[in-house]
Order: C-alpha cells, then sequence, then structure tokens
C-alpha cells in the first residue's frame, strides 16, 4: 500500500495533474456544449416522432401523478422516458467522435514530428556519406536534434519549493545555533 502511495505522489509532483485537470475542465465544458445540442435541438426532434407515446415522446406513463384538491402532486408520476435513454446515447457518441478526433490530430501531429527529425537524421548521414560535412560536424548536428526531441524539462512544483525552503530554514537554523556560546554551569 505503501508504494501505491509513493506512486501516486510521484505522480502529482510530475505536472501531469494540471495537464489532467485542464483536460478535465476543457472536457466537461465540451460536454456541456454536446448536451446542450443533444437537449435543445436533438431531443425535441426525437420526441416528435409521431404515434410514439401518449404525449408524442418516446415515454410510457406506468402511473399519472395524483393531485390533492389545492394542486399540489401528491404522487409523482412514473413514466419512462425512452427519448432521455436516446439523448443520452447521442451525447456519449458526439463526445467520444470528437475527443476521437482531437486524439487522432495530436497523434498525427506527433508522428509527423517524429518522421521529420528520421528525415533529418538521413539528411546528416547522407552529408557525411558524400564528405560534405565532418564526423563531428555530423555528431554535433545529432546531438541538436537529440535535444529538440527531449521532452522538457519538469517544471518545478509547489512540493519542490516548500522543500527548498525547508532545508534552507533548517540549515539556517543549525549555523545560527552552532554560532551562539553555550553557557556553562
Amino acid at each position: 500500500m505503501k508504494k501505491f502511495f509513493n506512486e501516486f505522489k510521484q505522480f502529482i509532483s510530475r505536472g501531469n495533474v494540471l495537464d489532467m485537470a485542464v483536460g478535465i475542465i476543457i472536457g466537461s465544458a465540451f460536454t456541456a456544449i454536446i448536451t446542450a445540442i443533444v437537449g435543445h435541438i436533438l431531443t425535441p426532434l426525437i420526441n416528435w416522432i409521431p404515434g410514439s407515446g401518449e404525449t408524442g415522446a418516446l415515454q410510457v406513463v406506468l402511473r399519472n401523478a395524483v393531485y390533492a384538491e389545492d394542486g399540489t402532486v401528491v404522487t409523482e408520476a412514473l413514466i419512462i422516458d425512452f427519448g432521455a435513454v436516446i439523448s443520452a446515447v447521442v451525447t456519449f457518441l458526439i463526445t467520444a467522435f470528437v475527443l476521437f478526433l482531437i486524439v487522432k490530430a495530436i497523434n498525427t501531429i506527433r508522428a509527423g514530428g517524429q518522421l521529420l527529425v528520421e528525415r533529418q537524421k538521413k539528411a546528416i548521414n547522407k552529408k557525411l556519406r558524400a564528405g560534405k560535412i565532418t564526423e563531428e560536424q555530423a555528431e554535433a548536428e545529432a546531438r541538436k536534434l537529440a535535444a529538440a526531441e527531449e521532452p522538457p524539462a519538469p517544471v518545478e512544483t509547489t512540493d519542490d519549493l516548500l522543500r527548498e525552503i525547508r532545508d534552507l530554514l533548517k540549515a539556517q537554523n543549525a549555523s545560527a545555533s552552532s554560532n551562539v556560546p553555550q553557557d556553562k554551569d
């Protein structure tokens, strides 16, 4: 269990949590748009199907609502709403399809970048074999390509900064206490 929590702590401190949070926020905003489109455009069209249920909607009324003499609801109506289920499925399918397109575009861009790097490596090797550049120049160009391929250094997190401050304060307190003359009894 301790290993699990250590892995979780490392995951949080890597900065991936911020990326994930941004993704969740964007995803929920996107889902709200899709839900609005389905709820206000597609659901009325689905419920408009003629001859489906008493109200013209894809619903089955199992029990009608019971009202008191003053008009308050004593017992809610019991309704099976197939239109709502169909709308939820359509919302899911549209959201999943658009997210699939986004992920596919990102993967295509990444693959294009990797292909470009491979082409540049081949060009360096071709120049080296043709004698247009020296081996040292080829190695220098290869190091530049390798540096460009590396992911950016992880961003320093708040936890890292707090640890540094703690360590500095400990060191400062240790040096201050060693400089104070001790009273001899």
